[in-house]
């Protein structure tokens, strides 16, 4: 199970997320999202657990309060077939006519 964990301070790192969710079972991954110019967290990251352990998880974590914020905690949603990132700039000539 894929889990989303939102409300996070900006001084977790995956480490933290990772020990935050292994009361609730074995995690395979653990992700902090963060803005790839910065490197500074977004305050939000995923957790990867098997699907019993990451219910349990979910229920008791979402609405708790972890390190002075309150998680709001999920599962997550895979993103739709033509979803791309939003700081996508995109690129070429766009709505613009090339003109010679």
């Amino acid at each position: 199970m894929n889990i989303f964990v939102a409300g996070l301070s900006y001084q977790i790192n995956d480490a933290d997320l990772k020990e935050l969710f292994e009361e609730y079972g074995e995690i395979t991954s653990a992700k902090i999202i963060t803005d790839r110019e910065t490197r500074r967290s977004k305050g939000y990251g995923f957790v990867e657990m098997a699907d019993e352990d990451g219910q349990r998880a979910i229920e008791e974590l979402n609405g708790a309060e972890y390190d002075g914020r309150t998680l709001s905690v999920s599962e997550a949603r895979p993103r739709a077939e033509g979803d791309r990132p939003r700081n996508n700039r995109g690129g070429g000539y766009g709505s613009r006519e090339r003109r010679y």
